[in-house]
């Protein structure tokens, strides 16, 4: 009995659909490959550098190369003024201030202020001014291995790095790497560079009061001066030398 058209027609198509299931499947399957080869070499990647800087300085940043861009685009001169300071050749009052502006319980946490990120959702849902929650380690978990920018991916991003960060280093060395990385100014960055260019001294002879006066900019270093305060600024000063004089023994 012969075929009728039809019926190869319908032969071809069900041979067909086979194939193009099959060649979807074969996608499939090779896209499963990529996307978990690429996170396995994003997770070896940065456990590598997680352990690499628990011994080495960081050289630079995201952003100081970003702002250097930046300053070339403005017509100015690149500038990253860094220079390198070691925990113990940094004054006490510069520690005690970054953790009383930034993160009163840096020593306590374990990278995640859960209170203060509340705190931060409930006034940014009131407020046209966004204001962080982040703490120190979160901080560094930006400054160090992230670009700069908000979105939902690079906090994703950072919280994982936090956790590393925490995981593999000591409270002692995230404050080291956040003191010498942060940005202090324009093409300012770290507590000697910022040290030298406000006060023209070593940031280990930084007094409580010009300690207090460098972290109050942290957060708007390019629009705020450490030697030029407004008035917002000056009690924001005061307010961190009262926090710093309620704070107990800082033991790193």
């Amino acid at each position: 009995m012969k075929r009728t058209p039809a019926s190869s027609s319908k032969k071809r198509s069900k041979s067909k659909s086979w194939f193009s299931k099959l060649k979807n499947n074969g996608i499939a399957r090779l896209l499963f490959r990529v996307i978990k080869l690429a996170f396995l070499l994003f997770v070896g990647l940065s456990l590598f550098g997680v352990l690499l800087y628990r011994f080495v300085n960081p050289p630079f940043t995201w952003l100081m190369i970003e702002r250097g861009f930046q300053r070339k685009a403005a017509g100015k001169d690149w500038k990253i003024d860094k220079q390198w300071k070691d925990f113990d050749d940094i004054s006490d009052n510069m520690k005690r201030a970054a953790v009383a502006a930034e993160d009163q319980t840096f020593l306590e946490h374990h990278g995640f202020d859960f209170q203060a990120i509340e705190k931060a959702i409930e006034k940014n849902a009131h407020s046209k001014k966004l204001i962080g929650g982040s703490t120190i380690s979160q901080q560094v978990a930006k400054n160090v291995f992230l670009w700069d920018g908000r979105s939902l991916l690079r906090k994703g991003i950072e919280a994982y790095f936090t956790v590393l960060i925490e995981t593999f280093w000591s409270k002692k060395r995230i404050m080291e790497v956040y003191l010498n990385e942060i940005e202090m100014g324009d093409g300012i960055y770290g507590i000697e560079a910022a040290s030298q260019a406000y006060f023209h001294k070593s940031a280990f002879d930084l007094t409580k009061h010009e300690a207090a006066a460098i972290a109050v900019i942290f957060p708007s270093p390019l629009r705020w001066s450490a030697t030029n305060p407004t008035r917002y600024l000056r009690h924001r000063q005061y307010l961190i030398m009262k926090n710093m004089r309620r704070l107990g023994p800082l033991d790193f």
